[in-house]
């Protein structure tokens, strides 16, 4: 399944549109991304009880101030946790998907499980297949673990999917074993898995392995670009960018 052009034409806000007041991946920072005419990238974490819930960390502190983790929570427990002080508060995928509606693109990275890039996955990439039967606006799903692209794959071949990947350096990914990460920044598993894209770190733009699957017609997409600089030097290899921090043209 081709990525579709909708994702190579807007810029992609990376949680969302957020800022003062509007936290990441909030139903607020959605409907700001779609004001604004941007595609929005956004982050699935497990609740306790299997739910797919919109938010980044593993970890509930940063964004809620409350010590534990997502997956100790029922989604209901987590729908009264505000987030950043604000009226916000961690919305299901479900109520994110029924908000956008389509109206714009929605690039869903499902967060590594196994804690360690490997086979553990789970059953979350489950829980967002279902979640995504009938959805009619465009949508991709990515993960840096490429087992749980191929499971998702294998249960949803009518959505594309991608792996999100960038140089896995050592410093960045602690307790990962050299040849793991040596293995994962090659982008070795990209046929495998099932992929029909990357969404690469900014870091790492002159990995040679970008340039041949640019040479195979694969659309490059790259996080997280912070400036209007950035984003001019990530165009020169990268078809599409996910961005927070400044309002790119949309």
């Amino acid at each position: 399944m081709a990525l579709p052009q909708a994702f190579l034409t807007a810029p992609i806000a990376h949680r969302g549109l957020h800022g003062p007041g509007v936290p990441e991946n909030s139903l607020a920072a959605a409907r700001a991304a779609i004001d604004a005419g941007y595609g929005i990238e956004l982050d699935i974490q497990p609740a306790r009880d299997g739910r797919p819930m919109v938010f980044h960390d593993y970890d509930l502190a940063r964004l809620t101030g409350v010590q534990g983790v997502v997956t100790d929570l029922d989604p209901d427990a987590l729908a009264v946790q505000r987030l950043l002080g604000t009226d916000q508060t961690v919305p299901t995928l479900r109520q994110f998907l029924d908000l956008v509606a389509g109206r714009v693109p929605l690039l869903i990275e499902i967060k590594d499980q196994d804690m360690s890039l490997g086979p553990d996955i789970g059953l979350l990439h489950k829980a967002v297949a279902d979640a995504l039967q009938g959805y009619g606006g465009p949508v991709a799903v990515m993960s840096f673990n490429p087992h749980v692209v191929a499971g998702f794959h294998a249960l949803a071949p009518d959505v594309p999917v991608g792996l999100t990947t960038c140089g896995y350096d050592e410093r960045d990914w602690p307790g990962i074993p050299e040849k793991t990460r040596s293995h994962l920044a090659g982008i070795n598993d990209f046929d495998e898995s099932g992929a029909c894209f990357v969404s690469h770190d900014k870091r790492d733009l002159d990995n040679p392995r970008l340039d041949a699957l640019k040479a195979q017609g694969v659309p490059i997409l790259c996080w997280t670009i912070r400036s209007a600089e950035e984003e001019a030097l990530a165009r020169r290899v990268a078809d599409n960018i996910t961005f927070e921090g400044y309002r790119p043209a949309a």
